[in-house]
């Protein structure tokens, strides 16, 4: 009885658990799919709302105005650059000073620790950052993209919890065996942290990759722009078109989906990226955040 008992509550759970992960899956795709939807529609089918999961009136005008610009492509290539050069230079510099962190013997390991949460409650602040950045001479090049974002506190503190969960006595063989510092922590705990690694580097790109603000502050030149700025001038530029009266067929299609047309533009890289590190990026967040 025990047994059956235990076999029909097994199935009630199992039926009561895809019952509630279909709904999460449903509530989480539909805004996505209506995106998909309008970014193809027509504009008086958008405006009067009768899109919802199937495009009505297949058009394809916004896309072919963003696409057919040289310069979307130009900062769609600067995105791609300012991406992999921010993200190679944050994994880089989180990666060290978290397994410097992790060590528990090193002398001023609390100061350090100190240092890095002390960012994550106060900051200077917009216009000091920005004296700074422009200071230092910065500003209309990559590295103001890149620079001041370089750490994030968080992924340190993620990425330091799972170094400090690794055998020790792995590092200490390899020391006897001959290798130093540097040595270990390439062939044996890299090695180790690849699911760490990836969810890393999937967070920093994802960063990286929507941020529009920082490149709105620093970056005057248009050709050094990333994609996000550009499709946020666009939609400024047809909204602002058709509030002024200079309303032509194509300007009105593109102020209806616009918005639609860039989530999906910006969206995509991400989307063809991630299963790739899909793999590891429950298992490099979970063994990250078992120690605090």
């Amino acid at each position: 009885m025990v047994a059956i008992a235990k076999s029909r509550g097994r199935r009630v759970f199992q039926v009561v658990n895809a019952v509630i992960l279909t709904g999460v899956v449903i509530v989480t795709l539909y805004p996505f799919i209506n995106i998909i939807a309008r970014s193809f529609s027509q504009e008086r089918y958008i405006i009067s709302g009768q899109v919802n999961l199937i495009p009505r009136g297949f058009n394809l005008t916004t896309y072919r105005i963003v696409v057919s610009d040289p310069m979307f492509w130009t900062n769609y290539g600067n995105t791609v650059l300012y991406t992999v050069v921010a993200t190679a230079i944050s994994m880089l510099l989180t990666t060290c000073y978290a397994y410097v962190l992790s060590k528990k013997h090193l002398r001023g390991r609390t100061f350090l620790i100190w240092i890095a949460v002390f960012t994550m409650i106060f900051s200077g602040g917009l216009i000091p950052q920005y004296v700074l950045v422009n200071g230092i001479g910065l500003t209309n090049s990559i590295w103001a993209i890149v620079l001041p974002n370089a750490i994030s506190v968080f992924n340190l503190l993620v990425m330091k919890a799972f170094f400090e969960g690794l055998p020790q006595e792995l590092e200490e063989a390899a020391a006897i065996d001959g290798l130093n510092t540097y040595g270990i922590l390439w062939k044996v705990v890299l090695p180790l942290s690849k699911a760490v690694i990836a969810t890393m580097v999937l967070f920093y790109a994802v960063s990286f990759w929507n941020s529009w603000f920082t490149a709105f502050l620093y970056l005057n030149d248009t050709d050094l722009f990333p994609v996000t700025i550009y499709l946020r001038n666009l939609i400024a530029g047809a909204t602002g078109a058709e509030s002024a009266g200079a309303v032509t067929s194509e300007v009105t299609q593109a102020a209806a989906n616009i918005q639609s047309v860039t989530i999906m533009l910006t969206v995509l890289p991400i989307l063809a990226v991630y299963p790739f590190v899909q793999r590891f990026f429950v298992s490099g967040v979970m063994l990250g955040a078992v120690k605090g």
